[in-house]
């Protein structure tokens, strides 16, 4: 089911007996790409607020910054890392690119040219193939635009997606996505103008609370609607804070959420609080140079289930 209003999503979610918890909220593995000859992509840029092409990243730093990320993240889950691309120099963000459910590897319909080629990498395609034994789900060459899990944020368990238009996903990329996640619940709205992937305006965290940017939204309501959905369990995070990538957090186990450190020194103490309550403790990685690239932590994570 597909819906697009604030109205049908809470309806559908009221249902009896719909929607509980069927499958595991978290990865088993994620996969990293390193930012070798690591430099900010103009194209990229053009559709991107969050990255400012006067910041120019140090390669050195941003490779160091990653390895670090790689280590602290193996805490959590089993992380491979696949060598960085020189052709595709922003690349340090697979997210976008690829993504799985059990047994079936999605690989996205980038919107530009210059991430288009990351879809096309065949060591990629091949490990998840040859030595996983998954299935491929191909939509880069379908007409759509759909780049994954930056632009569809997904509340495993449960089975629902919240999927933002934007020119980084359409109407069409939606409907390819549901349908390759196979999804019971899609809810699609309009980003804010300006706003380019709904990771960096929501996070779900382990299926059981959320961070939402409501300034992220081109309608107020469907930010209410899906803190509705986690009553209880929502932490709101201003501009300031989002701008910092409070909102591109990611749980990759049932104890604990990762943030930027960046994004970890902007939350407030009582946010901090609230985290600890729920049973969810903050790791942080200082990710300085990668952030001038426009994404945070959870952009350059992809889950493998």
């Amino acid at each position: 089911m597909i819906v697009t209003s604030p109205d049908a999503f809470l309806a559908a979610i009221a249902k009896p007996g719909g929607f509980t918890v069927s499958a595991p909220a978290t990865a088993r593995a994620a996969f990293l790409v390193s930012p070798i000859a690591f430099a900010l992509a103009a194209e990229s840029a053009s559709d991107n607020r969050y990255m400012d092409l006067a910041m120019v990243p140090d390669p050195a730093r941003a490779l160091s910054e990653h390895a670090e990320l790689a280590r602290r993240l193996s805490a959590d889950l089993p992380v491979i890392t696949f060598p960085g691309d020189p052709d595709a120099p922003d690349g340090v963000f697979p997210n976008n690119v690829f993504a799985t459910i059990r047994g079936q590897l999605i690989i996205g319909r980038m919107r530009h040219a210059v991430r288009q080629r990351e879809a096309a990498r065949a060591d990629i395609r091949s490990w998840f193939g040859d030595v996983l034994g998954y299935r491929t789900r191909d939509l880069s060459e379908t007409d759509c635009v759909a780049e994954l899990t930056g632009a569809l944020v997904i509340d495993r368990a449960r089975g629902i997606g919240y999927c933002g238009l934007s020119d980084r996903c359409d109407m069409a990329g939606a409907k390819a996505m549901h349908d390759a996640f196979g999804l019971h619940l899609t809810f699609c709205f309009e980003l804010a103008a300006g706003e380019y992937h709904t990771n960096v305006v929501l996070a779900i965290l382990a299926s059981r609370a959320a961070i939402i940017a409501e300034d992220g939204f081109r309608d107020p309501a469907v930010a209410a609607a899906i803190a509705r959905a986690y009553a209880g369990r929502t932490i709101q995070i201003d501009e300031a804070q989002k701008k910092s990538f409070c909102g591109n957090a990611i749980a990759l186990s049932d104890q604990r959420i990762w943030l930027s450190a960046r994004a970890a020194r902007a939350l407030s103490p009582g946010q901090r609080q609230a985290l600890h309550e729920w049973g969810l403790e903050i790791g942080e990685v200082a990710l300085d140079e990668i952030e001038k690239a426009g994404g945070s932590l959870r952009c350059c994570v992809a889950e493998i289930y």
